[in-house]
């Protein structure tokens, strides 16, 4: 599959409902606003139509001296076939052309794929926290939803 990476774009978020509800794209939405300030990017893998199957952040302001990865998403259809591998890849690659040398991210405690691939790249785990986001219910309203992540952080240099 030939995949290449670019910003992802508020037209974008139309089709990237494999990523999370209404309301999580509204937040991306926000996220995106924040670019225009060099406080992040955001990221889009695509395949050949140039439609989004892979989405995530890069976060400049969460920890000083590094970049931090988040709202990383690949199409449930397209998991375990290396398309994280590239999102992380691209993610990285930014980070580095900001000067930075370390990348970290948290990872939920009940996301073991999630974490096995980190670790694969090269992600070592140095902390644990509680996290919590609201999240969409199946009938529109909002709900707090909280979690453990396990922080972990791999040096880019």
């Amino acid at each position: 599959m030939e995949l290449t990476v670019r910003d992802l774009v508020h037209a974008d978020l139309a089709s990237c409902g494999w990523a999370g509800s209404a309301h999580h794209l509204a937040v991306v939405a926000q996220q995106l606003e924040r670019r225009r300030h060099g406080e992040v990017d955001y990221l889009a893998v695509c395949a050949r139509a140039g439609v989004p199957i892979a989405k995530g952040g890069v976060d400049y302001r969460a920890e000083p001296g590094a970049g931090t990865l988040w709202q990383l998403a690949v199409h449930p259809a397209l998991r375990s076939c290396g398309v994280g591998t590239v999102l992380v890849g691209a993610a990285e690659e930014r980070i580095r052309d900001r000067g930075l040398r370390r990348a970290e991210l948290g990872v939920e405690d009940d996301n073991p794929r999630a974490r096995a691939l980190y670790e694969r790249l090269g992600y070592r785990a140095y902390d644990r926290r509680p996290d919590a986001w609201d999240e969409q219910a199946p009938d529109g309203t909002l709900r707090r939803h909280e979690t453990m992540c396990t922080l972990m952080r791999k040096d880019l240099s």
